[in-house]
């Protein structure tokens, strides 16, 4: 494993304007991947992980702060910059059925950025460089000239996989690449990325919302809430020690066993959520958070090493 950081993220901020107000959807992000490394990125629906990814890759501009990859900061890179970098910055959808093209082949889908970018000479390497990326992501040949919409989940999903890696990226987002899928695709989609970053030392982010995906695949997580991060620990001190009150919320909002009751209960966490929108200084956990306390609310609580490599933003932690 490398210890080059490839993306650094400081202070990083998207918001957007509504009718009532700014909607701060990620709000003063830092953190650092290595290469090779894989950071997961977890939180419930409508966190800013989404969103997170994608600014990260210029599909929503920032609002403020830094995106630094490989030592450069492209955080206000013109179209034609962008468009170079972005040979080395890649991304896999969530939903490869609204993310592919209906009206293209499966040889097409993959080859675009090829064609985008004219790596090709000839037809024939064109079509050659097409089949070993499907060769790559366990497509099998005879697919080539079919459309996603005729194949399964799994196989549309290594299409979206196959056109990530097209141009021989450094880094991807995977934003929940595999939601989607049943359990038993999901596993094979899992296995698939893992083998790829170990062939090619490739760098992700995994977006995702399923704790036990995250923990298979991550080195390290960080956990958002209302758009900031509120703990970031390598995998097994996050799952082992968790610090703050919604990751341990996280954690226990699964079915656990009574040895007294007969059926499953589930530990549910309870409150209601605060608005993202111009939200007030202070902790946007404490209206549910069981441990909140006065001081948790009328300042901003920012990350804090609390054990090496382990950070969390929480008063108890002061």
């Amino acid at each position: 494993m490398s210890e080059k950081v490839l993306i650094e993220v400081n202070n990083l901020k998207k918001y957007f304007k509504t009718s009532k107000g700014m909607l701060h959807a990620v709000d003063g992000i830092n953190f650092r991947v290595k290469k090779g490394t894989t950071l997961g990125v977890v939180g419930e629906s409508g966190c800013g992980k989404s969103t997170l990814g994608r600014t990260l890759l210029h599909l929503h501009e920032a609002t403020d702060g830094q995106i630094i990859y490989d030592g450069q900061d492209i955080t206000k890179y013109n179209p034609d910059k962008l468009k170079e970098i972005r040979k080395k910055m890649q991304m896999i959808f969530q939903d490869p059925s609204a993310s592919l093209d209906p009206r293209m082949s499966v040889r097409d889908l993959i080859g675009e950025p090829l064609k985008v970018y004219k790596v090709c000479r000839t037809k024939e390497e064109y079509n050659e460089k097409v089949l070993e990326i499907m060769d790559t992501v366990g497509l099998s040949k005879r697919y080539a000239d079919s459309y996603s919409h005729e194949l399964d989940g799994g196989r549309r999903q290594r299409i979206g996989i196959g056109r990530a890696l097209a141009m021989d990226p450094e880094f991807i987002v995977c934003d929940e690449p595999v939601s989607a899928l049943d359990v038993s695709i999901q596993a094979q989609v899992l296995n698939l990325l893992m083998d790829l970053q170990e062939e090619k030392e490739l760098t992700y982010i995994f977006i995702t919302h399923d704790l036990s995906v995250v923990k298979h695949i991550s080195h390290e997580i960080a956990v958002m809430y209302l758009g900031q991060c509120v703990e970031y620990a390598v995998t097994k001190d996050l799952f082992g020690t968790p610090l703050h009150p919604y990751t341990k919320g996280l954690l226990d909002a699964v079915p656990v066993p009574k040895l007294t009751a007969k059926k499953l209960q589930t530990e549910v966490m309870r409150g209601e959520l605060t608005s993202p929108i111009e939200p007030k200084a202070g902790c946007r956990f404490a209206a549910r958070c069981p441990k909140a306390r006065e001081c948790c609310t009328g300042k901003d609580i920012p990350l804090r090493e609390i054990e090496p490599g382990h950070f969390v933003a929480c008063t108890l932690y002061e």
